[in-house]
């Protein structure tokens, strides 16, 4: 029985990114399109400390199914978010935007990872670009930083711990073996309360 769907491969090429010198401090950007007071963003950064130093740049709000915008013509602000910890932020802007301002103005360098999630719901089909969770990992990609999108398949009954305890399996993979270039992995967890034995690389489906 397929326990982990995972792995839409993005542009897919060669050579190898995000290789990491154990020595130095590890920092991991998590963001999400479901807003800063998600329970799945919020059980992913916390269990992401178990890794490295975790920053939280997140949408002020829902910004589900906002795809790959970006907020033009307005101004972005940063608001620290001090009752969730002291490196948890949010931006009144889309998935995208968290990424950007993340990465190069809110966190002192730039992180040696991105974990987008965790979304309550599947982003299984060729529709997974109208997905903010999906588009945040894109635009790290973009930027030459390895990342992934996590998701629950299933839309009620959300149990986001063994997605995130897999996140942080998958985390300390990529850091230390890194992603082939101009790669991105969308991970897809099922909701059934248990721990799932094993994954499995996939192809994409078509969403009917």
């Amino acid at each position: 029985m397929l326990r982990y769907a995972i792995f839409h491969k993005y542009l897919c090429r060669s050579a190898f990114i995000g290789v990491i010198d154990e020595r130095v401090s590890l920092k991991i950007l998590v963001t999400n399109d479901d807003g800063i007071q998600s329970e799945g963003l919020l059980t992913l950064a916390r269990a992401l400390e178990k890794v490295a130093e975790v920053w939280v740049v997140a949408p002020d709000r829902e910004q589900s199914a906002i795809s790959h915008a970006l907020s033009m013509g307005r101004r972005l602000r940063s608001q620290k978010v001090a009752s969730l910890g002291p490196r948890y932020f949010t931006v009144n802007g889309t998935p995208t935007d968290c990424v950007l301002l993340g990465a190069n103005r809110i966190m002192p360098e730039r992180p040696n990872l991105i974990a987008s999630g965790i979304n309550k719901g599947e982003n299984l089909g060729d529709d997974i670009t109208y997905s903010g969770t999906v588009s945040a990992a894109i635009e790290a990609t973009i930027l030459s930083i390895p990342s992934f999108a996590i998701s629950l398949t299933s839309r009620k009954n959300f149990d986001f711990t063994e997605a995130a305890s897999f996140a942080v399996r998958l985390s300390r993979h990529i850091l230390k073996k890194g992603l082939p270039r101009n790669t991105f992995l969308n991970v897809n967890v099922p909701c059934k309360g248990r721990r799932p034995c094993s994954y499995k690389i996939t192809r994409m489906g078509k969403r009917v």
